[in-house]
């Protein structure tokens, strides 16, 4: 087997961290990739090496955090290419951590590939700083939504953006989701009402956590009521069921609700809202998902991403989630349910169009591997000429 078929790719990104959103995009990322060089092997830099190694026994899997940059620096010079990405990981504070070891791959003549990543909020300037040097040598940048690309341009990058669409939108629903339910000890024959809620943090500085806990506890006792259902909440991270339980208790309709305590992966998650009536959330992936799955949703924005994707499916894209919205947000809830046939016929087109954007992404990223591949097998057999052999080195890959 020669260079040209035995690629090597490393996957940097939130990978490892328990987040079912981020899991999934690598999970997206590595059939898709697959499906087009089924010989590709893979790298992926994790924060939780055994949690991936187990999820993905098939990759070679290498821990980042705490590694020096000389360690570090053996594993990525076996790479043909990095992939930093996809997903949110380009904000205050935390994206230097990323951009630190992608430069520290260009700086070894590894190439990178930003694939589908989200920005924002991205401020710091030190932060910009890493952003302006890394990606403006990157062989590609590809982000998720506009939202992002505009957080790319306010912090200096002046290089080509294309924008694509969250990796995770090409996974499909299985059909293993009522028998996940029923080991939650979730009511059969109902109608049922998934709830997505979140931690503050980093990437939701702006949100006041004692008013959208009692916000979401009125639009759950309002579902309830409203539509005799059963309100299911769906964990995307390990730290949402304590969020979760702040809301239940303090809903009137407590009993009418169960917390999912499962540790389910992404494919998992995605079978068990194939099985909702409604989907009410936060969470970028849990919107993601019922819209994958064809279920009336609206999404609660805490973020740009989140508005982003609410007005690309055509859900009520709300600004805010602060506890004056309540009587709006009841309203919209109501609208949602009343004019579902109409909204799910209309998510379905706009899905498949998404689903082929975040398909590009994919197909940008062969395409690059197809120019090293050509571009080593050449090397192997034949001196390169000079016009090729500049082009070769170039690191850029024609844009659209």
């Amino acid at each position: 087997m020669n260079r040209a078929d035995s690629m090597t790719v490393g996957v940097l990104g939130s990978y490892g961290g328990r987040n079912v959103g981020d899991e999934a995009i690598l999970t997206a990322l590595l059939e898709r990739v697959r499906a087009g060089r089924p010989q590709t092997r893979f790298v992926v830099f994790s924060r939780d090496p055994a949690h991936t190694r187990r999820v993905h026994p098939d990759v070679e899997v290498v821990g980042w955090e705490g590694v020096c940059r000389e360690d570090i620096s053996g594993h990525l010079r076996r790479l043909n290419l990095l992939v930093l990405g996809g997903g949110g990981i380009l904000y205050n504070t935390e994206a230097r951590r990323y951009l630190r070891m992608a430069r520290t791959a260009q700086d070894l003549g590894v190439p990178v590939f930003a694939y589908a990543v989200g920005a924002g909020p991205l401020t710091d300037e030190a932060d910009c700083a890493w952003v302006r040097t890394v990606l403006s040598d990157a062989v590609e940048v590809t982000v998720r939504d506009e939202e992002s690309k505009l957080v790319l341009e306010e912090a200096g990058l002046t290089g080509p953006v294309t924008v694509t669409a969250d990796p995770a939108l090409l996974l499909v629903p299985g059909d293993r989701g009522q028998a996940l339910l029923r080991a939650e000890a979730v009511p059969s024959g109902v109608r049922l009402v998934g709830m997505s809620v979140r931690e503050p943090g980093r990437a939701a500085e702006h949100l006041d956590e004692e008013g959208y806990h009692q916000l979401l506890a009125s639009v759950g006792d309002f579902l309830v009521h409203r539509l005799d259902a059963h309100v299911v909440f769906v964990s995307m991270e390990r730290g949402d069921i304590r969020h979760a339980h702040a809301v239940v208790s303090r809903m009137a309709t407590a009993d009418r609700c169960t917390v999912l305590r499962g540790d389910h992966g992404p494919q998992q998650v995605l079978d068990i809202v194939t099985q909702l009536d409604l989907a009410v959330g936060m969470r970028l992936h849990f919107l993601i998902f019922a819209a994958l799955a064809g279920i009336p949703l609206l999404p609660l924005p805490y973020a740009g991403k989140v508005f982003d994707f609410a007005q690309q499916v055509g859900a009520p894209a709300l600004r805010g989630v602060i506890r004056e919205t309540t009587g709006l947000l009841l309203a919209e809830v109501d609208r949602l349910w009343d004019e579902r046939p109409a909204r799910t016929a209309d998510t379905a087109v706009r899905v498949a169009s998404l689903r082929a954007r975040a398909a590009r992404t994919a197909d940008r990223l062969l395409a690059y591997l197809d120019v090293i591949a050509a571009r080593d097998l050449v090397q192997d057999s034949t001196p390169m000429p000079a016009v090729a052999a500049a082009e070769a080195d170039s690191h850029r890959f024609p844009r659209e």
